[in-house]
């Protein structure tokens, strides 16, 4: 049995097409299909205040920061990255990558990517004390890259 997307949500060339949120798992998880074109540079390192994320490679490669290590992820690649813990990615390749992403509990989930999704796309360089306002309102706290 597959799930129906519930909705999808795009901005900055990503995707997300969200399969389960906190209304399905009584707030314990989200689940969504991440979709990366080529050369996406996206997002800022972050870590999550109390949110686990594991994302498992479909298609394509990510190039995933975690901690201090940058990996290259391939299909059938999986990660486990524990709140607390410093991430982001890109898609330094050439073909679009997809992965299934999970966070654990739900309060990361389609509203804040919605919220973000209207900041980023309103027209013109994004107003980024708004996103930053935005992502510590949902638990994501912004890193400067080393």
């Amino acid at each position: 049995m597959s799930l129906p997307i519930k909705e999808t949500i795009g901005f900055a060339g990503l995707q997300l097409n969200f399969l389960l949120d906190g209304e399905d798992t009584n707030g314990n998880l989200v689940q969504f299909e991440l979709v990366v074109p080529p050369g996406s540079k996206v997002p800022a390192p972050h870590f999550h205040v109390e949110v686990d994320e594991t994302c498992y490679v479909l298609e394509g490669t990510v190039t995933q920061l975690v901690g201090t290590e940058t990996m290259e992820l391939h299909a059938g690649d999986y990660l486990f990255i524990k709140r607390g813990t410093v991430h982001g990615f890109n898609n330094l390749h050439d073909k679009t990558a997809r992965a299934l992403c999970t966070l654990s509990p739900a309060s990361i989930g389609p509203a804040y990517f919605r919220e973000i999704a209207e900041v980023i796309s309103a027209g013109g360089p994004p107003d980024m004390q708004k996103v930053l306002a935005i992502m510590r309102a949902y638990g994501l706290e912004p890193v400067k890259p080393a």
